[in-house]
């Protein structure tokens, strides 16, 4: 058995490091609504420095052909852009770090049976470092988009990870007073849905920066967007229908305070709220301040489903079944 006070440090370390990890994918959303993802056009250093500089004068008259990046010149320094990509960066470090720690709080459950929460704590770690390596192929590819969603899908994998083992950590069951087969299967589908949405929405992004180098007319964007927004959108719809069914089914099969249905609701209105967010990019114009407020609220909905996905396949037990 692990000691109380270490499952708690472990936990609250966990959920530190989790929210950190969405902070993070808040500003990479950021970074990308502004532009600003050649802000740095070297890695892992920024214009060769550690601390990037904060006028042009400060960098060489050829730096333009000296740091360009896949063949091409790149574009005017903006300090803005700059420091915006080197925050995000610094912040990817932070976290690094946080896992570091997550892990070491870990160390005590090899003792335990529960030995898989240190070697998936370590997985992460090790994951952190492999996102960091993914970040230097999207600056080094010119943010070529099928690296910016591997990118986003391998942050998700992570908090994935931590989710399960702070879960996995702590030891309590949800009681399920009804019988109902088909809930398992239905919760893997939210999340191959949800995956679908994912990727579907990074392609969005894309064809929205393509549209932007032949439009300035930001209001006539959505138009042009085509088949990939409606698939987008409608995948949207049906993974929050699904997840108001799910929970409509909570309702009736825990007890109203169940962990499971207040998360299920806490889902229902994150997606709502996500879903207002991107009536609002594809009504108003895509103002970029909603972007990254609408990724991030993705990442969140995504984060939730995984948790409850976790919580019925390790936690939920049947106490009785009516006949």
């Amino acid at each position: 058995m692990i000691a109380q006070n270490k499952q708690a440090r472990f936990r609250r370390f966990g959920i530190l490091t989790i929210a950190a990890v969405f902070f993070l994918i808040f500003i990479g959303g950021l970074v990308r609504s502004t532009g600003s993802g050649m802000g740095c056009p070297d890695w892992p250093k920024c214009f060769g420095k550690l601390v990037p500089p904060t006028d042009v004068s400060q960098l060489p008259a050829d730096y333009k052909t000296q740091f360009a990046v896949a063949g091409k010149e790149i574009a005017d320094f903006n300090v803005f852009k700059t420091w915006t990509e080197y925050v995000n960066r610094l912040i990817g470090v932070i976290i690094g770090f946080l896992i570091l720690f997550t892990v070491i709080f870990a160390v005590p459950y090899l003792k335990s049976e529960n030995k898989k929460i240190f070697w998936l704590s370590l997985l992460a770690f090790f994951l952190v470092g492999y996102q960091g390596w993914i970040g230097s192929k999207v600056v080094s590819s010119d943010l070529a988009v099928y690296m910016i969603t591997i990118h986003m899908l391998l942050a998700l994998v992570i908090v994935a990870l931590l989710i399960y083992t702070i879960t996995a950590s702590q030891d309590f069951t949800i009681q399920q007073f009804e019988s109902y087969a088909p809930l398992k299967s239905i919760i893997v589908l939210t999340l191959l849905i949800s995956l679908v949405q994912t990727v579907s929405g990074t392609q969005v992004r894309e064809a929205v920066d393509e549209v932007a180098k032949r439009i300035d007319n930001r209001w006539l964007w959505t138009d042009e967007l085509g088949i990939i927004f409606k698939a987008h959108r409608s995948w949207s719809l049906l993974n929050l229908g699904l997840s108001v069914f799910i929970m409509t089914r909570f309702r009736k099969l825990l007890e109203r305070n169940s962990i499971l249905y207040k998360s299920s609701l806490a889902l229902v209105l994150l997606m709502s709220t996500q879903a207002l967010t991107g009536a609002v990019l594809a009504n108003l114009g895509f103002p970029a301040q909603f972007q990254s407020i609408h990724l991030t609220l993705g990442s969140l909905t995504a984060g939730l489903q995984i948790f409850i996905a976790i919580l019925v396949f390790t936690k939920l037990k049947l106490e009785k079944v009516n006949v």
